[in-house]
């Protein structure tokens, strides 16, 4: 009996003890929720009336107590806490991507419970505090504003496997790295990237023989690169790029590495390309640009077959393209510019089938122009300042995804071949510097969204296309130094043309900026009398049947004056139908919660529909009608007359003593801020366009002119046809 009596006393105080327990839990996150900022509520159910472990952001273990806090991406502000570093049995704290601030208190490393740490991409300052926590396995602190040396007892944390203390500008950590760091041989990644750290890197690093992603681009970094490297087995991405290394890259990287991405760009490099560097047979980014390498491109990388991405312009490599370099299938990019290599291109089949951007451009390259390059994928093709001679092929103009051609610099001859003009993608043009011949495509008026076009240092005759002029989405035009005459298109780009934009041909006409002399007026025959008569009789007909129409139109605006439960309202609407359609109860029907489109300082948005034909429209509410000035409903009625397709239609107001609202035709789609980062370049353009439309309209065709005041993309309607409003 008393032993049973002993269990109940015993059970009893392990009772007492886990409740409290949990009530020091509670109070610690409720402490740490009374020191930050949470303008959007997540934290709102952190009170005592529900059990912590149905908190947002809080997960529980089996035994009810607080294993983790995950808060990420919440926009929580303020300084850090130490109360959640106080939870005995925490494992896992994530604030990153908030805006906590301040320095980061030294007492997070007092925590022996944690595995896993992550306060990136926050606004931290100060230094990295010292102190070690030995079953920590991630530590991220990443793009904060940290500054001073990584401390030498970075090396205590021996459990560690991932380690981040990378900046993306925002981290300033100076110094060169501490030889402690090589001794966590449990490391898989390390990431020191974008910071101040100088110095060498030490043949230790072969200790880090678990090391998968090393990660120390962007810093300044000198000394020849550890050949080190090449003994570490796991080692599957290399990024040092944009820092002061020379000498040789290491012969022997990549052989018994595991290498899928190398990026060594940006430094002093020398030597040869080593020939293992695609061993693994994985590697499926190669990037070495702006260094001084030399030599030709190894044949093991022309039988790689993993690779994807290849960046080798602006160093000294040489000799040809090997046949089998031009067959790997799943290269998408390609840039080799700025080198020495030379042969011909056309004597063999491309079968780059993934290709979507090409660049062979400055090199000494020569021969024909092959007729394809396998792909149907090319975006951006760059052929330029090379030796490559012959004209320019037909089938370039079934290269439909293509957006932007380079061919000039070279010794290129013949006439522009018209099929150019069916690539509706091309934004950029670029011809210049060859020896091309005959008239300037009139099919080129076609490409609508061409932005630059440079003909120039050719030997182009014959007349400008007049339509050219009329490509809307044509800003910059070069054809200088050619053998054209005729007058220049008086629209588009060419009306504020610079003169050394058309110098050296036989032009005239055009604005004073363009230095061209004016075009001789002909003096028109007898005839032209006879005609001007016919069609001065025409327009005094239309203005006549014209004033008619108007004065009918203009009872359609005159104001209605109509009573109802609510009071008199007065209602002007600026299109007949409308005027026939909607009524007082319908605009005023439509102010209900569940109808609200947009929520504005000045006014709530809804949606509308009339009762006789279900047109929809959109009713936007006036507050404050007591302090609209008298001018102002005047000038809303100008506003009623303006139709242009890109700006939403005014088709109507209603106004009382109580309150007052704009009318506008409904547009079925979403504001331009919703759907901007999904669209692509092409969708840009038009929209870009959509809007210059809208505001010279305003600017320069009405009167008097309407000025546009601040505009931004939740302003912007794009409707489902990709159309603006």
């Amino acid at each position: 009996m008393r032993s049973e009596n002993r269990r109940w006393e015993d059970f009893g105080v392990l009772s007492s003890t886990i409740n409290t327990c949990k009530v020091e839990e509670l109070e610690l996150l409720l402490s740490f929720k009374s020191s930050i900022n949470d303008p959007l509520q997540y934290l709102s159910n952190w009170n005592p009336s529900v059990t912590f472990c149905k908190w947002q952001g809080i997960t529980c273990s089996n035994s009810s107590r607080i294993k983790a806090i995950y808060l990420p991406g919440k926009n929580i502000s303020g300084k850090l806490s130490l109360s959640v570093f106080q939870l005995p049995y925490i494992e896992t704290i994530n604030l990153s991507s908030n805006q906590l601030s301040g320095q980061v208190p030294p007492e997070i490393f007092s925590c022996t419970s944690l595995r896993y740490l992550n306060l990136s991409n926050n606004n931290f300052t100060g230094s990295i505090p010292r102190g070690s926590i030995a079953y920590l396995e991630t530590l991220d602190l990443s793009n904060n504003m940290l500054a001073g040396k990584i401390p030498q007892e970075i090396g205590s944390f021996s459990s560690l496997k991932f380690l981040d203390f990378g900046g993306n500008v925002l981290n300033k950590l100076t110094g060169s790295i501490p030889k402690s760091i090589f001794g966590l041989r449990k490391l898989i990644s390390l990431d020191l990237s974008d910071n101040f750290l100088s110095g060498e890197i030490p043949e230790l690093i072969v200790q880090l023989q678990n090391l998968e992603i090393l990660h120390l681009f962007s810093n300044n970094f000198s000394g020849k690169i550890p050949s080190a490297l090449s003994s570490l087995p796991r080692l599957q991405v290399l990024q040092l790029w944009s820092n002061n290394f020379s000498a040789e890259i290491p012969k022997d990287l990549g052989k018994q590495n595991n290498l899928t991405v190398i990026d060594l760009s940006t430094n002093s490099l020398t030597g040869k390309i080593p020939e293992g560097l695609c061993s693994s047979g994985n590697l499926f980014k190669l990037i070495l640009f702006s260094n001084s390498l030399d030599g030709e491109i190894p044949k093991s990388l022309s039988s790689c077959k993993s690779l994807q991405r290849v960046r080798l312009q602006d160093n000294n490599l040489s000799g040809e393209l090997s046949t089998e370099f031009t067959k790997l299938q799943l290269v998408y990019f390609l840039d080799i510019s700025g080198n020495n290599f030379s042969g011909r291109i056309d004597a063999r089949k491309w079968e780059m089938t993934s290709l979507q951007m090409l660049s062979l451009a400055r090199n000494r390259f020569y021969g024909a122009l092959p007729n394809s390059f396998g792909s149907d994928h090319l975006e951006n093709l760059d052929l330029s300042q090379n030796r490559f001679s012959g004209t320019i092929p037909r089938t370039f103009g079934s290269l439909s995804e293509l957006v932007q051609l380079k061919l000039s610099g070279n010794q290129l001859s013949g006439e522009i071949p018209d099929e150019l003009s069916s690539l509706k993608k091309l934004v950029s043009l670029d011809l210049s510097k060859n020896q091309l011949s005959g008239q300037i495509p009139a099919s080129f008026s076609d490409m609508a969204v061409l932005g630059q076009l440079d003909l120039s240092q050719n030997q182009l005759s014959g007349e400008i296309p007049t339509n050219l002029g009329r490509v809307e989405s044509l800003v910059l035009v070069n054809i200088s130094h050619n053998n054209l005459h005729g007058s220049l298109p008086s629209t588009g780009a060419f009306l504020a043309i610079n003169a050394s934009a058309v110098a050296d041909n036989e032009l005239c006409g055009g604005d004073t900026s363009s230095g061209l002399p004016p075009c001789r007026r002909v003096k028109n025959p007898m005839w032209w009398f006879y005609v001007a008569c016919i069609l001065g009789a025409s327009v005094v007909l239309a203005l006549a049947s014209f004033g008619i129409v108007l004065i009918r139109g203009r009872k359609n605006l005159e104001l209605k004056r109509v009573e109802n439960e609510d009071g008199i309202w007065e209602l002007q609407f600026f299109h007949p139908k409308v005027s026939k359609s909607v009524t007082i109860e319908d605009i005023l029907s439509s102010k209900k919660e569940e109808k609200v489109i947009h929520r504005g300082k000045k006014g709530f948005s809804y949606k509308g529909k009339c009762i006789i034909n279900d047109m929809k429209f959109m009713v936007k509410e006036i507050n404050d009608v007591k302090s609209i000035q008298s001018n102002f409903w005047p000038e809303i009625a100008e506003f009623g007359k303006l139709q242009h397709p890109n700006i939403v239609k005014l088709i109507g107001v209603c106004r009382s003593d109580r309150g007052a609202y704009l009318v506008y035709e409904y547009v079925e789609g979403k504001n331009l801020s919703e759907i901007l980062r999904s669209l692509s370049w092409e969708r840009r353009l038009k929209i870009a366009i959509g809007i210059a439309k809208a505001l010279r309209f305003l600017h320069c065709y009405c009167s008097p002119t309407v000025l546009v005041g601040y505009m931004s993309p939740h302003k912007i309607m794009v409707d489902g046809k990709m159309s603006l409003a």
